[in-house]
């Protein structure tokens, strides 16, 4: 074929019906944002195509034995989006509700959040369709260990290391460990990251993405002219991140004045009590019930009186639907997704700056990334030093970040976007291809 210049065109493949945008499911929402970014990348556009396809998708039958005798089978994925930079990187969820799509979105941007804060790791991500509340401890472990013999044939130190996400934790990284060095012979910490401290886990490790979201923040406020002390937040999910961030930003003395959970919506306009709100919350699994204040309509939490919003739960939270009736300055986003492509230009417009997850939340790789080079040294820091460097890290590549959105004149997603596509096209162009 040729164009009308008589030089041969490229033909270009259609994406598989799988990876298009059509649903704007997760993976559609991606590809939206690295089309919005494919105008700043330059002489790389050429690779871009490299980022609108996983690298390698593992669907797998995980079936387990209940405690009734009973068999059951639930469908496990990993996903390796990008290995450019180095090995896949990325939390594994058990959640009902969990997609190849969910899956492949959440891979995609961790390699652009692994690349926005420079560590050495291309993206990946991994999950199990189940509700884990409704399996007993047991049948928790037998489903953990034989998904990880399942990928076993992806993962391992310097392949592609999982680590906690939604549901998933110390406990499951741990059999996670002891699964893949059984069946490979050697005991291997680095396998995964998030690992209790007695097994090769990192002090600082289960703030970090909390802490993460409160830097950032202190960062975007400096800039924007924020007080932190006196401003008010809202929290949506008070859990590891938000509960970890909401404590950071009231100790920094602004007040939290509204938390949103699973269980509930609480405001308290003169700032809730955190360490109260956080034992009880231990204690009850979530904000509902808590005595020191009082409870709203859960669709009134967005259009509370704020100075910062943090997303903190799942994706697609705030859409074109509820995003004009946000009042706050600053959204740092705590979760992964949490805002749709509509919902963003809605903030823009607005002046709403939003500071997105694959710069926010990228604390928690960033401490991950510590306890994997903490692992194959066998040599541990203490946590005022990860702390500090965790921080550095974060103010860096926000001010990185944030020049680039300047010179642009963009969000600071497409910024964030433009840093991490640049760096990881640049590793595939030296790379080239092979063979």
């Amino acid at each position: 074929m040729t164009t009308p210049s008589g030089t041969p065109a490229h033909t270009h493949h259609p994406l598989p019906s799988y990876l298009q945008a059509d649903h704007l499911g997760p993976w559609g929402i991606y590809l939206q944002q690295v089309d919005r970014v494919t105008p700043y990348l330059g002489h790389l556009a050429r690779w871009v195509e490299t980022l609108k396809r996983p690298k390698r998708m593992l669907v797998v039958d995980v079936p387990i034995e209940l405690d009734n005798g009973t068999i059951a089978h639930f469908e496990g994925y990993r996903v390796q989006h990008n290995l450019s930079r180095g090995p896949g990187k990325g939390g594994v969820r058990f959640h009902q509700d969990v997609t190849l799509s969910e899956v492949m979105a959440l891979s995609a941007w961790m390699s652009i959040k692994n690349a926005a804060v420079n560590v050495p790791y291309g993206g990946a991500k991994g999950g199990i369709r189940v509700d884990p509340k409704k399996l007993s401890r047991g049948e928790l472990e037998r489903l953990t260990r034989r998904y990880t013999s399942e990928i076993g044939l992806l993962i391992g130190p310097s392949k592609d290391i999982p680590a906690p996400d939604v549901n998933t934790n110390g406990q499951i990284m741990s059999w996670m460990m002891d699964t893949y060095s059984m069946n490979t012979g050697a005991t291997a910490t680095g396998v995964v990251t998030g690992k209790p401290i007695d097994l090769g886990g990192s002090l600082g490790r289960v703030e970090a993405t909390g802490r993460g979201v409160f830097t950032v923040g202190v960062e975007a406020a400096k800039r924007t002219g924020l007080a932190i002390a006196g401003a008010k937040v809202a929290v949506q999910g008070f859990g590891n991140v938000g509960g970890i961030a909401g404590k950071l930003f009231a100790e920094a003395g602004a007040k939290v004045v509204a938390v949103q959970d699973h269980t509930g919506t609480i405001f308290k306009s003169d700032g809730l009590d955190v360490p109260a709100l956080l034992a009880h919350v231990k204690q009850h699994g979530g904000v509902g019930g808590f005595a020191g204040a009082e409870t709203m309509a859960n669709d009134e939490f967005w259009g509370v009186q704020c100075d910062i919003l943090i997303p903190a739960a799942l994706e697609g939270q705030i859409t074109k639907d509820n995003a004009a009736r946000i009042t706050a300055k600053l959204v740092i986003e705590g979760a992964n997704g949490p805002t749709t492509p509509e919902a963003d230009d809605i903030l823009a417009d607005k002046g709403v700056l939003v500071l997105p997850d694959v710069i926010a939340n990228a604390g928690g790789v960033t401490v991950s990334y510590f306890e994997w080079v903490q692992d194959f040294s066998s040599f541990f820091w203490s946590e005022d030093e990860i702390n500090a460097r965790l921080v550095r890290i974060m103010q860096e590549a926000f001010d990185g970040v944030w020049q680039v959105a300047q010179q642009h004149k963009v969000t600071l997603r497409t910024a964030t976007f433009i840093v991490a596509c640049q760096r990881i096209l640049h590793a595939r162009e030296m790379r080239g291809l092979y063979p």
